[in-house]
């Protein structure tokens, strides 16, 4: 019985130590991602989306990695922060991902409980863009566009998808939404030509109990009125711990295919 109970005791330990190194994981999973229509005279866009930092200090190594890989743009998809994470953290993160580009940022639930406007006007003097029920525009020597739509937090019932689709217009261009949430799919309609929306949030599930969790593991969905990429998040919210749903962030390139 002794016996019995120490092999379970050494299995426990040993699947706590792997949980730990699951939720610690600096991964960049490369995605290359196709589309018919995307405007040929930006030839290829490199996107690097992190999702869900949370408490976490963002790696060296990832940062060296994306750098290397040369990123065109950033993308924060929201619980940049929570509760008891020092603003000093969060401006060390901010500071690392400028280095590798422009920053976009959309809120998250958990970024509501720090003191937003702080977290508000250190990133604007951080240069962050954040995109709150906003559009943001980059434009090829052509003329050609690329439109970034972001909305804030659906679960707090922020979010204003009207708005984001208001200031992106209705001229031509590449329209790429950002959501925390993905619930946001069921807003959007094939008439809106959003062509990508970047979520996370769901961690994942985060841990999965013989294969199961509320949520699905992060990853890309053909549908039919849009393309969506969950990530399963770099951070953890509750305990430190992740199983089948490792921590990763995205390098995705965009080019016409």
């Amino acid at each position: 019985m002794g016996y019995l109970f120490l092999v379970v005791f050494i299995l426990v330990i040993g699947l706590i130590i792997y949980m730990v190194k699951e939720a610690f994981a600096n991964r960049v999973i490369y995605k290359e991602i196709t589309f018919s229509d995307f405007p040929e005279t930006f030839g290829e866009v490199k996107l690097f989306f992190i999702s869900d930092i949370h408490k976490r200090v963002i790696s060296d190594h990832i940062i060296q990695e994306v750098q290397r890989s040369k990123a065109d743009i950033v993308i924060i998809g929201g619980d940049l922060a929570e509760k008891g994470v020092p603003f000093e953290r969060v401006k060390e993160n901010l500071l690392k991902l400028k280095t590798l580009g422009d920053v976009l940022f959309v809120w998250g639930n958990n970024d509501y409980e720090v003191d937003y406007r702080y977290l508000d006007a250190l990133m604007l003097d951080c240069g962050v863009k954040i995109l709150d029920n906003t559009a943001a525009f980059f434009e090829s020597a052509e003329g050609e566009r690329l439109i970034f739509m972001g909305i804030d937090d659906i679960s707090l019932k922020r979010d204003r998808f009207d708005l984001a689709l208001a200031d992106a217009g209705i001229d031509e261009g590449f329209k790429i939404l950002v959501s925390h949430n993905p619930q946001v799919v069921s807003k959007i309609k094939s008439e809106h030509q959003i062509r990508l929306v970047l979520s996370g949030h769901t961690h994942g599930g985060q841990i999965h109990i013989l294969g199961y969790s509320p949520y699905e593991k992060g990853k890309l969905k053909k549908m039919k009125q849009t393309t969506l990429l969950i990530s399963n998040g770099y951070g953890t919210t509750a305990l430190p711990l992740r199983l089948g749903a490792k921590a990763e962030t995205h390098l995705i390139t965009l080019k016409r295919g």
